[in-house]
């Protein structure tokens, strides 16, 4: 690699070790992706995140061809399909996180129950039916999911999240592990309620510009 492909192995490689070190994947499990001019980064297959160099990660085409010394992650089509259809998604993440993977082994999404579910742009995490990973029906699955929103679950399989950058595609994915995780501890002492449509409704208007300093 060189130049603006070094740049983007690199950042690549880094969000890959950095879903390791907070507990959001482990091993080889899960796999990140970088928009690029015609296609995209993304983790190759097989390697565990916490040992992933910059010159290995691969570059697909929009077309599904490949280039690099090795294949790229099973899970591309994801990615290409998720940079095809939202053009504001600049980097995908996939992980196998653990509270989030538990309740996507139920086939549960995750509810209102906490205003923090419109940090992935809607009242819900919604949950994709299961089918065979890399395969082009859980892709499918995982857009129907998706909606407008930027995370859904993947049934007995993990989580997908997206963001216009690695930052906001590895925060969303945080974000998502820790609400899965409160809604255990919650379901574990009670029935937790949803908050109402209207509300999110109001929560997700104020996400627009939540964090935005103005002059």
């Amino acid at each position: 690699m060189s130049g603006p492909e070094t740049a983007s192995g690199l950042q690549v490689a880094e969000a890959a070790r950095a879903l390791v070190e907070k507990g959001l994947n482990r091993g080889a499990a899960g796999n990140v992706s970088l928009r690029a001019d015609g296609g995209f980064y993304i983790t190759p297959s097989g390697v565990p995140g916490d040992i992933l160099q910059p010159e290995q990660i691969v570059f697909v085409g929009m077309d599904g061809g490949w280039k690099g010394a090795l294949r790229p992650s099973s899970e591309w089509r994801m990615h290409r399909d998720i940079y095809a259809t939202r053009a504001e998604a600049g980097a995908v993440v996939h992980t196998h996180s653990d509270h989030a993977t538990a309740l996507a082994c139920l086939n549960e999404p995750i509810p209102a129950f906490h205003y923090m579910v419109a940090a992935a742009g809607g009242e819900i995490i919604d949950c994709a039916p299961y089918a065979t990973f890399g395969s082009e029906e859980l892709s499918k699955n995982m857009l129907r999911a998706l909606g407008p929103r930027r995370a859904a679950l993947l049934a007995h399989h993990g989580v997908i999240c997206y963001g216009g950058d690695l930052r906001q595609a590895l925060h969303l994915a945080e974000e998502v592990e820790g609400l899965a995780r409160q809604y255990i501890l919650a379901r574990s002492i009670g029935a937790p309620k949803s908050l109402p449509p209207d509300e999110m409704a109001r929560v997700l208007e104020l996400f627009r510009t939540y964090g935005k300093q103005g002059k």
